[in-house]
């Protein structure tokens, strides 16, 4: 069984889990076992566990510790002997850390991680995945969509470069296939519809550049690599994060400055921001 956790709100998420009596509150018309109770000597599939509220974390964590619950509106325990796989997109140890999600469920849930790499991590996984969505669309619409050659190599060229961040992963790739094979003409996907839909996809991608470095006074987005604005972003978070620039310095160089006789971070990094025009605002003491 499985549940996507962003979908559940209030009495819904008590319910969809633990179940509730009828009567438990307006609209529980009958008793209902819930999700919990369903997969019992069965596997539950929590996706997107970081958005559980307080509430249904404390009681998934008592499910998971004794095997049982109160339903909604019920005084009495129910039994439930699950394995439970969790999902997110999060990062649940910063979470717990600044008090959105318990420590002791993340304990509980922490046994076993696997990290599935995002689609820009999978560039192979593309071109196979661009043929696919045109067959679903042809299945939803009933019309066959195809690209002209040239259309084709500039927009898989596109797709796989380290341009392409597909930050909405197979869903944003979906999206721009259907666009594409929406605005057609004749059934065929030509070059300027792929430049069109290229232009469209960066301007998206612009807008979603970390806040730090976007609101730089005079820095021109467009003219840093992405590598370099990934690693100027990773500076940037210590810098805000840190005392002074010798305190950043000496966090962003620690593996360095030990062969240093007289190591000097506060200027490396001086020097280092000085490339994009910059000057952190804060005291070398």
């Amino acid at each position: 069984m499985d549940v996507n956790c962003a979908t559940l709100r209030g009495d819904t998420a008590m319910s969809t889990l633990f179940g509730h009596t009828k009567g438990a509150f307006t609209g529980a018309q009958t008793d209902r076992p819930g999700l919990l109770r369903k997969a019992d000597h069965g596997i539950l599939f929590l996706d997107e566990i970081g958005e559980l509220g307080a509430d249904e974390q404390a009681m998934l964590l008592k499910a998971i510790e004794d095997k049982k619950f109160f339903p909604v509106g019920s005084d009495k325990y129910v039994e439930s002997d699950f394995q439970l796989i969790a999902g997110t997109n999060r990062d649940l140890r910063h979470a717990a850390t600044i008090g959105r999600f318990r420590v002791d469920l993340l304990a509980r849930i922490d046994m076993w991680t696997f990290k599935i790499p995002a689609l820009r991590e999978r560039v192979e996984d593309i071109e196979p995945n661009v043929e696919y969505e045109l067959e679903r669309f042809a299945q939803v619409s009933s019309t066959t969509i195809r690209f002209n050659a040239e259309a084709r190599s500039a927009y898989t060229r596109f797709a796989v470069s380290s341009e392409a961040l597909w930050s909405g992963n197979f869903r944003e790739l979906s999206a721009s296939i259907t666009r594409m094979a929406t605005l057609s003409d004749g059934g065929r996907i030509t070059e300027p519809l792929v430049q069109q839909e290229i232009t469209r996809l960066r301007a998206s991608w612009n807008r979603e550049t970390p806040d730090d470095v976007a609101r730089i006074p005079g820095v021109k987005l467009e003219k840093i690599d992405l590598f370099d604005r990934m690693q100027l972003q990773a500076v940037l978070d210590v810098c805000r994060k840190s005392r002074s620039l010798a305190d950043a310095g000496r966090k962003l160089f620690a593996a360095s400055r030990a062969e240093k006789v007289r190591p000097n971070d506060s200027d490396r990094l001086r020097k280092y921001l000085a490339r994009f025009g910059l000057d952190w605002p804060v005291s070398d003491t």
